[in-house]
């Protein structure tokens, strides 16, 4: 079962009738809800975006961009020659 987050938010989204039984039939064949469904959906989105999905990833990627940045332009001493 999927983790309930403490401030949960919700979102009214709407389905054409064929989208919302192949979705009806994949969440039974999976033994999965559809809240499961779109929680997994939603998590490949973000990654396919490069996005992080959670606390952590946020802040490894934010820690990773500005010490990557810092490494990619190297500064030379004043007075000294190559």
């Amino acid at each position: 079962m999927a983790k309930k987050p403490a401030e949960a938010r919700r979102k009214l989204v709407e389905f054409d009738a064929e989208t919302w039984q192949a979705l009806a039939v994949l969440a039974r064949d999976s033994m999965k809800t559809f809240q499961e469904l779109a929680d997994e959906a939603f998590r490949d989105l973000l990654r396919k975006y490069g996005r992080p999905t959670d606390l952590k990833a946020a802040l490894r990627q934010s820690a990773g961009s500005s010490v990557t940045a810092g490494a990619a332009s190297p500064r030379r001493r004043r007075g000294t020659r190559r």
